[in-house]
This record gives structure tokens, sequence and C-alpha cells, in this order.
């Protein structure tokens, strides 16, 4: 495996949450509901099981 730094592979960005509740709610969050968001998203996001399909997925084909 190369060493070097390591590189962010995907991020979500505040435009994200924005466009999401814009869409579904109708509306802009406030900052405060952007903070309690971003704070509780990477807990919600199961990237272990995603990466791992992924991975097998590209094994596979």
């Amino acid at each position: 495996m190369k060493r070097g730094k390591y590189k962010t592979v995907y991020s979500i960005t505040t435009e994200d949450l924005q466009n999401v509740a814009v869409n579904e709610i109708n509306r802009s969050l406030s900052n405060d509901e952007i903070k309690r968001i971003a704070d509780k998203l990477g807990d919600r996001i199961n990237w272990y099981d995603i990466i791992l399909d992924l991975i097998n997925e590209k094994i596979e084909d």
C-alpha cells in the first residue's frame, strides 16, 4: 500500500443539506439546525458497510 497524505474521497456540504431541506420541507435550514444535523450525520451514515459493498462490487466486476 502506498503511503502518503490522506485524501477526502467524499464529503457532504452545507449546500447539500440546504438543497435537501428546500426540496423536502420548502425552506432553508438555520445555522443551528445545520449544526445539529452535522453533529449527528456521521453517526447515521453506515460508511463501513457502504465501502465494503462497493469494494466487493468492484472485485466482482
